[in-house]
């Protein structure tokens, strides 16, 4: 079931246009509390930093006090009903832990998206094997993962890029990705397997940045990152950062340009996606002759829960 934008960039859009309604009106947040009878100001907080699902009827009680007119105030309606995206849609993919549930509202919602992994496949392009290898490899450092339904979940989330109205989506991967050390042969071999058919979607494109390519001046990305942009050009373009403990989401123009910048730039040095898919042929060849990719024992560190 698509949604028709991201809702954790609504709960960021609507909580600033929230904040700024407050300041044009020069109020404090104890005031806008006490006005409403609301117990503390951790509720409004909360709201204006995104940080909560909100509530329609709280909504429209704070555009009461702000004395927004329309069509202002519809338009905001319209943003808090995303916002608050019900919890049914949920339930369709399962139970679902918090890191996870970030990257689904922004997934869900994108019309388009670019990752760049150094070491593993992003969740969106595992297979049903390799992902429970990967969530396994994880619980080394997250012991309180659910790994069977952190799988379904996964595999769930990948169904936004065959629905009928679907993302563009890149994947820049090292090509150090195509050679995992310490992977089951048959795993590697469906993976491979699922990354060629998802390639032959008319919305993904896969291409393997080479370890001998060198981006201008050498700048290298340090970490994984996910870029996101929405339908509606109001909504934040955001790049999520994958670390060890929590994600971290940026919003602000420049910080996103920056990872603009370096997707520029790792896109110039890799290969095509033609190229790419026949490299991926030659690695399920060598697979399926008894050759193991890479040679070294072994596996990279776990993959957090969330891509």
């Amino acid at each position: 079931m698509p949604l028709s934008s991201s809702p954790v960039i609504r709960r960021a859009r609507l909580g600033a246009e929230l904040r700024q309604l407050r300041r044009r009106e020069a109020l404090t947040l104890e005031q806008v509390c006490g006005l409403l009878g609301w117990a503390s100001t951790s509720k409004l907080s909360r709201i204006e930093l995104g940080q909560s699902r909100p509530d329609l009827a709280d909504v429209l009680d704070l555009l009461d006090v702000y004395q927004v007119p329309s069509p202002q105030r519809e338009a905001l309606i319209v943003i808090a009903r995303d916002a608050a995206t019900s919890r049914g849609w949920w339930k369709a993919l399962g139970e679902m832990h918090e890191r996870q549930r970030t990257y689904a509202e922004l997934e869900a919602g994108a019309a388009a998206i670019v990752e760049y992994q150094p070491a593993v496949v992003p969740g969106l392009l595992q297979a049903p094997g390799y992902a429970r290898l990967r969530v396994l490899a994880g619980r080394l450092l997250h012991p309180d993962v659910d790994v069977e339904a952190d799988v379904r979940a996964r595999l769930a989330r990948q169904e936004v890029l065959r629905r009928p109205d679907p993302p563009r989506y890149t994947s820049l991967l090292d090509e150090r990705v195509c050679d995992p050390a310490g992977v089951p042969a048959e795993i590697w071999q469906e993976q491979l397997a699922h990354l060629l058919a998802l390639a032959d979607l008319p919305n993904v494109t896969i291409r393997v940045v080479p370890r001998t390519a060198a981006p201008p001046g050498a700048v290298h990305a340090l970490t994984a990152y996910s870029c996101y942009s929405f339908p509606d050009p109001a909504d934040p373009r955001t790049v999520m950062l994958e670390t060890l403990t929590n994600d971290v989401r940026l919003v602000t123009d420049a910080d996103v340009a920056r990872y603009e910048r370096m997707t520029g730039w790792l896109s110039a040095v890799a290969l095509s996606a033609e190229e790419t898919a026949a490299l991926l042929r030659d690695r399920a060849g060598e697979v399926a002759n008894g050759a193991r990719p890479g040679g070294a024992e072994g596996e990279p560190a776990g993959q957090p829960a969330g891509g």
